[in-house]
């Protein structure tokens, strides 16, 4: 029997104002995670296309809303509660073979993605709804699942067909899932969430989608030394590539984690309503810089496999597109969190941007030396960043 919040089976979590560390079972539950972004990354790297990118766009936008609704989900409910730990360990087995589908999602295996997915979206709103049934904020889960149904409607819909019909209704599945938030999950006959409903623990939200930063970091770990150990042998243009993929994700950990983490959490904590603030900066923003480190892995994997010779389409789109997405992503998280855009970011984005259009134009650099000239900029912002202040909280939600 699932047990409800309102019969003292202690299923939430104890709220103290102090924040609540991220706990094991939760890090145990981020290892899907870890194995879907690299099944992310060779399904990119085997389709080198717009479609291709359109195709992997949809799959990392299932898979980050899949583990954000867990996020969510654990930031009220205890996971060292025996019946909340069942219910995550069911999900993580529904993520595994949504995972282990990626590489062939928009082939033979659309179905088993499909359902895959709305087994961890629905089956886990199902137990939080029915544990909320006397709780205040049992009308918020109800309506989540109400928007839940019709999008699992289109994923299973798109499992059935190919090609673009598949790739349309995936398409209107996360137009609808990614819609709902914005709007309160406005259902008829229950009216809509407001973000003042949603009392989220601030400090162990930006914990998460830290942790979620390292996964991706680490994702792209695991793609450069597979990379690296499957060349026999390994030329020294290779090692070079390697080394330059490493300091690049160095340099992403820098930028991240250097200056504005922390201040960020508290920011948000101190929040009069931290349920938008965090809705915007994590449960958004974050995305794009995931994005941008997973798109910069499939750059790694082809610059330490050819680092010579002629840069083609897709080596230059992932390794200047990667970091400028990382970038971009990192300037709306401060604009955002702090108020004020950071003009380092902006500029180089730009820089990244310049560099792909003199790639372009003249065939300038080999993959080795374009990866390079892209650590140089990551590492000017990492650099500039260590001798720039933390940044401090302004005023006002």
């Amino acid at each position: 029997m699932i047990p409800r919040v309102s019969e003292g089976t202690g299923v939430l979590r104890t709220r103290d104002g102090n924040g609540t560390r991220v706990g094991f079972f939760e890090l145990f539950f981020d290892l899907v995670f870890v194995f879907a972004c690299t099944r992310l990354s060779h399904r990119m790297l085997e389709h080198l296309t717009w479609v291709g990118a359109a195709e992997a766009l949809l799959l990392l936008l299932a898979v980050w809303w899949a583990w954000m609704y867990t996020c969510w989900t654990t930031n009220w409910f205890d996971p060292d509660h025996a019946a909340v730990r069942l219910m995550l360990g069911a999900v993580m087995l529904a993520a595994m073979f949504m995972a282990a589908a990626i590489p062939e999602a928009f082939e033979a295996r659309g179905l088993w993605f499909a359902c895959g997915y709305v087994t961890v979206q629905v089956g886990r709103t199902v137990f939080v709804v029915l544990t909320t049934l006397r709780h205040e904020l049992g009308p918020n889960f109800q309506r989540v699942l109400a928007w839940m149904m019709p999008a699992a409607v289109l994923w299973i819909a798109g499992g059935l067909v190919h090609d673009e019909a598949r790739l349309a209704l995936w398409a209107a599945a996360v137009a609808v899932e990614y819609t709902a938030p914005w709007i309160g999950y406005a259902t008829p006959g229950l009216g809509r969430s407001s973000t003042a409903d949603w009392t989220i623990d601030a400090r162990h939200m930006a914990e998460r989608c830290q942790l979620f930063v390292i996964i991706a970091l680490g994702e792209s770990m695991l793609v450069m030394g597979a990379t690296l150990s499957g060349l026999a042998p390994a030329s020294p243009g290779a090692v070079a590539a390697f080394a330059v993929a490493f300091a690049g994700s160095v340099a992403f950990w820098w930028i991240y984690f250097g200056r504005t983490a922390e201040a960020a959490a508290e920011r948000v904590a101190a929040s009069p309503d931290p349920g938008r603030l965090g809705r915007s900066a994590y449960t958004f923003i974050h995305i794009v810089m995931v994005a941008g480190i997973v798109v910069a892995a499939v750059g790694d994997e082809l610059v330490i496999a050819h680092p010579g010779g002629h840069v083609e389409g897709g080596a230059l789109a992932t390794v200047l597109g990667g970091p400028a997405l990382f970038v971009m992503g990192h300037a709306l998280f401060e604009k955002v969190v702090f108020g004020r855009l950071s003009l380092a970011r902006p500029a180089a984005s730009a820089l990244l941007g310049a560099l792909a259009l003199l790639e372009w134009t003249t065939h300038l650099f080999t993959p080795l030396a374009l990866a390079i000239a892209a650590l140089a900029v990551l590492v000017a912002l990492a650099v500039r960043d260590a001798f720039i202040p933390r940044p401090q909280p302004v005023s006002g939600p």
